[in-house]
């Protein structure tokens, strides 16, 4: 059975789950819980550290403490430990109703995040964002939920959930210029599932949780349906690979939008899959605006 262990955290809206290689942990945050989670996989010991607002997705950066983190309404460089902030970088086009959610580093050391539409009504565009030398650029307009933000093992193709949508799109990459290709349809999730949170194993396969599914599709690199991973929750929110062999799969899930409670609901659950996911990424620190020196 590729069942190992369930943390039970009981997040409101876990999401952003990352395997830190350099200190064999894994990092999640609970979005509306404003929590940034940290779990040593040596001990199991678990930290928690709140966040001054909702912590929508992070990336870790390389060679520092902070985190690259946005919030519902912008993004900045976040030390978990102290809740110190520098300065906000504010994305154009963010409307009312709408928050930012879903982001990862590439290889090449760029954070991308895309934005959501939140609440009824706001203006149905969100985008995704690419932040490179202090910068916050549009890249792609749009979206309805941005969501699995991945790349392929060589960074030739970008995988985009547009969630609302029920679509998993793909994009030729460039992972010189960071440039997006033309949007193509990869795969396609059918009535009430979304395809939420991914990552792409070694052997270039995408693995996508499936909200409102109670499961986590492998999918294969010409978006043919190669496996279904079920969840004893109906929904998991986002994947990512870990553990000394990167062949553990961590898996979020939420209790936010539940008609009735659900055992399980918002826990950390995590499978051996058998196969090999890749390291995470590290932003390339390569100029921010001024610190400010804000808190909270």
């Amino acid at each position: 059975m590729p069942f190992v262990a369930t943390i039970p955290v009981g997040n409101a809206l876990g999401e952003c789950v990352l395997w830190d290689d350099l200190t064999q942990s894994v990092w999640w945050t609970d979005i509306d819980g404003r929590t940034l989670y940290r779990l040593d996989w040596r001990d199991r010991t678990l930290q928690r550290f709140a966040t001054p607002r909702r912590l929508a997705s992070f990336g870790f950066v390389e060679g520092r403490c902070e985190v690259i983190a946005a919030f519902d309404n912008a993004v900045g460089l976040f030390d978990p430990v102290t809740g110190s902030m520098g300065a906000r970088l504010v994305p154009e086009g963010l409307s009312r109703g709408q928050r930012m959610n879903d982001g990862r580093v590439d290889r090449s050391g760029r954070f991308w995040v895309g934005s959501m539409m939140e609440e009824p009504g706001c203006r149905e565009e969100a985008r995704l964002y690419c932040v490179r030398q202090g910068r916050i650029e549009t890249r792609e307009r749009g979206l309805t939920i941005t969501n699995g933000i991945c790349w392929s093992p060589d960074s030739s193709w970008c995988y985009l959930a547009d969630s609302r949508r029920h679509i998993i799109w793909r994009y030729r990459f460039d992972a010189v210029t960071g440039t997006l290709g033309e949007r193509q349809e990869f795969a396609v999730t059918g009535g009430s599932v979304s395809p939420d949170g991914a990552a792409v194993d070694a052997e270039g396969y995408l693995w996508s949780a499936q909200w409102g599914g109670g499961c986590v599709v492998r999918y294969a690199p010409d978006g043919r349906l190669d496996r279904v991973l079920e969840v004893p929750v109906s929904q998991p929110s986002c994947v990512a690979f870990g553990g000394a062999n990167f062949d553990l799969l961590f898996v979020t899930s939420a209790q936010s939008g539940l008609e009735s409670p659900q055992t399980g609901a918002g826990d950390l659950f995590v499978y051996n899959v058998g196969v090999r996911g890749l390291p995470e990424s590290r932003f390339k620190f390569d100029g921010w605006p001024e610190t400010l020196g804000l808190r909270g």
